[in-house]
C-alpha cells in the first residue's frame, strides 16, 4: 500500500538498466508452464517491475502470485456464456469508442447492478478486463475507465468483501493496466464510501482517479482532454448518442471468445500434458512471440 523505493543507483529512464532488470526477472522466474511463458512477455515483466519500483525480488514475488492465481482461476477460459447474465443491464462493458490516444475504454455504471452474486460479479470483472486487454491497440498497455455515478446511493454500494477482492485483483494481478479513471457525477454520499475503499487502493492507483462533475466546467475540461466530445457518450457529457445493446454486445463477445479460445488452445493441451510442479511451474516450453501474446499478457 505504501510507495516502495528502488535502489538509488537505478535509473528507470535508462533503457539499458531497464532491460537488465527485465532479463534478471525473467531468469529469476525459472521454467514456466506454456501459458505462463506466453503470459510473461517482456511487456508483462516490465509492468510488474514498474508496480514494484523495479525491485526484482518484490516483482518476482508479485508475478509468481499472479501466475498461481491465473493457474487456479483460469481467467483466459472464462467465456461470455459464463457471465452474460451479469452484463444484461450494461453495468460494465468494453466501449465501442476509444480515448484520444486510441486506448480501450471500459464503461461502468454501478446503478445498473443486477445481481448479488459475489463470485459472479468477480468473474464478470475478470472477463471484461481480459477482453479489454485483448483489444488494446499495438504499443498500448493501459486502458481507461469511465464510471457513471449519476443517481448512485449507498443502496448501490458493493459489499466490502467484493470491493476488497476487486481491488486485490486489479492491483495485484493486472498491475499498470489503468491509464486513468473518471468517476462521473459521484454524489456527496459516495465520498464516505470512497474513504472506506481507499484503504484497499495503492497510492499510485488513487492518483489516477479523477472526480468529474457535469456542472463543473473545469473538471469537464479534464474529461475533454482525454476524450473528443463527438465520441464521448451523452451520459458522460459528450455528444455521442451511443447506447449499450446487450444482444449486439453478446454477439461481439462470442466472436472474441473464439479468438481467445484459439489463442490459448495449444497451451492448454501442453499444460495438460505437463502437470504443474508446486502449483504453477512446469518444464519450459518455447513459444513464438506474437502481438496477441503481448496483449494477452
Amino acid at each position: 500500500m505504501f510507495r516502495r523505493k528502488h535502489a538509488p543507483d537505478f535509473d528507470s529512464n535508462d533503457a539499458e538498466q531497464r532491460e537488465a532488470k527485465i532479463n534478471e526477472l525473467k531468469a529469476a522466474l525459472g521454467p514456466l508452464s506454456a501459458r505462463g511463458e506466453k503470459y510473461c512477455s517482456e511487456a508483462c515483466l516490465k509492468r510488474y517491475l514498474e508496480a514494484r519500483n523495479w525491485n526484482v525480488t518484490k516483482s518476482r514475488k508479485m508475478l509468481e502470485e499472479s501466475l498461481k492465481w491465473r493457474a487456479a482461476y483460469r481467467p483466459e477460459d472464462i467465456r461470455w456464456h459464463d457471465v452474460s447474465a451479469e452484463g444484461e443491464t450494461g453495468k460494465m462493458y468494453r466501449a465501442s469508442f476509444q480515448d484520444r490516444e486510441g486506448r480501450t475504454v471500459v464503461v461502468m455504471r454501478p446503478t445498473k447492478q443486477n445481481t448479488s452474486s459475489h463470485e459472479g460479479q468477480i468473474r464478470f470483472l475478470v472477463y471484461t478486463l481480459e477482453n479489454a486487454i485483448l483489444h488494446l491497440p499495438e504499443a498500448q498497455e493501459k486502458m481507461v475507465w469511465l464510471i457513471d455515478f449519476t443517481g448512485w446511493t449507498m443502496a448501490h454500494a458493493s459489499p466490502i468483501k467484493t470491493s476488497r477482492e476487486t481491488a486485490n485483483i486489479l492491483q495485484n494481478h493486472y498491475p499498470e493496466r489503468l491509464a486513468i479513471g473518471f468517476l462521473y457525477n459521484p454524489p456527496k454520499v459516495f465520498e464516505t464510501f470512497f474513504r472506506v475503499i481507499k484503504v484497499f487502493l495503492d497510492p499510485k492507483t488513487i492518483e489516477k482517479v479523477n472526480f468529474v462533475y457535469q456542472k463543473d466546467a473545469e473538471s469537464m475540461k479534464v474529461m475533454y482532454k482525454y476524450f473528443d466530445p463527438e465520441v464521448l457518450p451523452v451520459e458522460f457529457g459528450g455528444k455521442n448518442n451511443v447506447a449499450y445493446n446487450h444482444e449486439e454486445y453478446s454477439e461481439s463477445m462470442m466472436k472474441d471468445d473464439i479468438k481467445t479460445a484459439n489463442f490459448w488452445a495449444d497451451d492448454a493441451k501442453t499444460d495438460h500434458a505437463n502437470p504443474p510442479i508446486n502449483g504453477t511451474m512446469v518444464p519450459e516450453v518455447t513459444t513464438q512471440p506474437s502481438l496477441l501474446a503481448a496483449k494477452a499478457s
